[in-house]
């Protein structure tokens, strides 16, 4: 599986639909993707997943009005449920060519309506004319989401305890351990190094997807986001993820650089906390594009980031509604590597 910041074909996204996931907010939504799209397809296709020909036609409508060239767009008809595409959209791996994983999603083992996101591999398979590899794990589909895992391209893939081994809490797999999953990580997705951090931040409905915690911005360089202050809920388990990074080792054996990327302040909706993180970021060809929060950090954030990943702009994206999902830019975005002729 390559890395993200490897050069890409296209990156895919789903137009947003459910108004469930962003109450009263889902037309505001649909301008920060006119908005993520735009610093996207400067440097990329960006393949957008739509309902219908009609939502094409709208979505099309938002993207011209906000100054996106939509030559740069591809509008491909297939109905999904929510369009977290990092979790249910294809995942892919590469050996000359690519090829897509189908990892099975199952709505992170918590809601009922997943049926449409689960074929959106099977879509894209069909539409690239690519190899559709069916993942498995003990003679049974392996579940798993993109936003779940994170890899260094060399063959180390990162993740968390808390959202693959938790035995209670949203079971994707039931049965299988750590050396069960490490060895179907192996043999879906071709890495050869597995790390496991703790958890993840308070407020983050997947129960602990590395792309809020932590996320390799170099072969051998990662940013984990730290809590600084002492009486916020993140603090300790944010910690515990410290503790266990000098014993993180890469492919070869050598320690990782890990940076620390702040966390911004407490935010909430009804009473919930939402899943805010700098770690949320994707990594498109033209730019990287970052979550900001209004916050004082969202600077400080911005310039870490920057330094890391010169001469590649490093650009905000405001996300204080688009939390409201419980994701933010990471989560919504999956990228198609470019595939090496044969």
């Amino acid at each position: 599986m390559p890395a993200e910041w490897e050069p890409h074909e296209a990156t895919w996204i789903a137009w947003p639909h459910n108004p469930t996931d962003w109450p009263g907010k889902l037309d505001t939504i649909r301008w920060v993707y006119t908005e993520i799209v735009r610093k996207i397809s400067a440097g990329e296709t960006v393949r957008i997943l739509v309902n219908s020909r009609t939502e094409a036609k709208d979505a099309a409508r938002y993207l011209t009005r906000s100054g996106v060239d939509v030559k740069r767009a591809e509008f491909i008809v297939h109905p999904t449920n929510r369009g977290w595409t990092r979790d249910s959209g294809p995942l892919f791996v590469k050996n000359k060519v690519t090829a897509i994983v189908h990892i099975h999603f199952n709505a992170w083992a918590k809601y009922g309506d997943w049926q449409k996101d689960r074929r959106v591999p099977e879509t894209a398979a069909k539409y690239l004319r690519k190899r559709l590899f069916d993942a498995q794990a003990g003679g049974r589909p392996f579940v798993l989401e993109g936003g779940g895992i994170d890899v260094n391209g060399r063959g180390t893939l990162l993740t968390t305890e808390e959202c693959y081994l938790d035995p209670e809490v949203q079971v994707r797999n039931p049965g299988l351990d750590r050396a069960a999953y490490e060895t179907a990580f192996r043999d879906n997705l071709g890495v050869t190094n597995i790390l496991w951090l703790a958890a993840g931040p308070k407020g983050d409905d997947t129960h602990g997807h590395i792309d809020d915690i932590c996320r390799f911005v170099s072969p051998k360089t990662l940013v984990l986001v730290k809590e600084g202050n002492p009486k916020d809920a993140n603090y300790r388990p944010l910690c515990e993820n410290w503790d266990r990074a000098s014993d993180l080792r890469l492919e070869d054996g050598s320690r990782p650089e890990v940076i620390a990327l702040p966390m911004p302040g407490p935010l909430y909706f009804d009473g919930d906390r939402l899943p805010a993180s700098y770690a949320n970021f994707y990594i498109a060809d033209a730019a990287v594009i970052v979550p900001t929060f209004n916050d004082p950090n969202d600077r400080l954030a911005l310039g870490i980031l920057g330094e890391l990943f010169a001469p590649r702009p490093v650009i905000g994206i405001h996300a204080v509604d688009l939390v409201l999902g419980f994701g933010t830019l990471h989560c919504l975005t999956q990228q198609q590597p470019q595939a090496d002729r044969p």
